[in-house]
């Protein structure tokens, strides 16, 4: 009764700082009310941790309190003395990709030679929806030119982790799933580029083999390096081990907190519009993810998978491309905006697929 009575407590805590955020506002106090805002995410997601059903987006509640943070005083997210804070993202990145790595084994390269079709399906619609979608949003839309690069780089990047982690909670098929999430990640250094070029070039000049390069580093030899550490080091620091999951969330968060800070003015103008585009993003590639996979005749539990891998991208990468272009501020925007909306959506999704049992149960998928 404690326990539950403690977490129940930080609802009313949040209702008293969100109340008191919105009397600050209108007295045009924006000062202190950007700290209640923050406050009220915070005991949110405290909160959630006692609910089963919210206790997954507690992490994403956080994400929000750092960034109502980061928009209500920039200046703490811009530099630390004379550094610029900016420098981090690059890092960081590679340590996110690191810990993938670590998560990956052999086995899991394995698996694409059992479900080769499962596979190919959702790495052909990954690399064709979310690139597609990202274009027709930036055309309709009529962002600024750098900003709909932006959306249209988050469309062209690999699936993540995140994607993993919803398809075991919505019952789809866990193998496929890390399977597509590799595949289109070692896949990234040639597509990301390929596809920038042909669907970003009239919005911004893309340099090829330079971005190639780039995901080379901040992809391919984070997660070798990770491959070599499961194989080698793994298991033998457990302390290690626990750490690397949540070195990776704390990366996120910092990463997020960063850009927003940076691009503060350009979100003040198009904020809420680019919100309801990635939404309409994101929410386009579920959708059409299942729908493409379901009419070439996959399982139910591996077109959930499919949905899952088309629908959330690796938004960490797109910011980091963003950074190494020198555009954090605009380019990397749609990435800090998506990343979170994917969180929130996925799972959603996730939890609502997880009280329906799949039609067809399948493991693996065989010719």
């Amino acid at each position: 009764m404690t326990k539950k009575f403690s977490f129940s407590s930080f609802y009313y805590f949040s209702i008293a700082l969100l109340l008191a955020y919105v009397y600050l506002t209108f007295s045009k106090e924006y000062s202190v009310a950007g700290w209640l805002l923050t406050g009220f995410f915070i005991s949110l997601a405290i909160a959630f941790r006692g609910s089963k059903l919210l206790r997954g987006l507690s992490y994403t509640v956080m994400i929000f309190a750092a960034v109502s943070l980061a928009m209500y005083h920039p200046q703490y997210f811009l530099y630390a003395g004379n550094y610029k804070l900016s420098k981090l993202i690059l890092p960081l990145l590679q340590i996110i990709m690191f810990g993938m790595g670590t998560e990956l084994s052999v086995k899991d390269f394995r698996d694409v030679i059992k479900m080769p079709r499962g596979i190919l399906v959702g790495v052909i619609c990954h690399y064709t929806i979310m690139p597609a979608i990202g274009f027709a949003i930036a055309s309709i839309f009529n962002f600024p030119k750098e900003i709909a690069a932006g959306i249209i780089l988050v469309g062209c990047c690999p699936s993540g982790l995140a994607s993993n982690v919803m398809s075991y909670l919505a019952k789809a098929n866990l193998a496929l799933s890390v399977s597509v999430t590799a595949v289109s990640t070692l896949l990234a250094p040639f597509l990301t580029p390929l596809l920038m070029h042909l669907l970003a070039g009239q919005f911004l000049e893309i340099h090829f083999w330079q971005m190639f390069w780039d995901i080379i580093q901040i992809v391919i030899i984070p997660i070798g390096a990770g491959l070599l550490f499961h194989y080698i080091i793994r298991g033998k620091f457990s302390w290690l081990d626990k750490a690397m999951p949540i070195i990776s969330m704390v990366a996120i968060a910092v990463i997020i907190t960063i850009i927003t800070a940076a691009g503060k003015d350009s979100l003040m103008k198009v904020g809420l519009l680019l919100i309801v585009a990635t939404f309409i993003q994101n929410t386009a590639g579920y959708t059409m993810g299942y729908w493409s996979a379901r009419l070439l005749g996959l399982p139910e539990a591996d077109c959930r998978t499919v949905s899952l891998e088309v629908g959330m991208q690796n938004a960490g990468l797109a910011s980091g491309i963003a950074v190494i272009m020198g555009r954090i501020a605009t380019v990397g925007l749609a990435a800090t905006v998506f990343g979170p909306m994917m969180n929130i959506t996925g799972s959603s999704l996730a939890n609502w697929w997880h009280g329906k049992e799949p039609e067809e149960k399948t493991k693996t998928i065989s010719d």
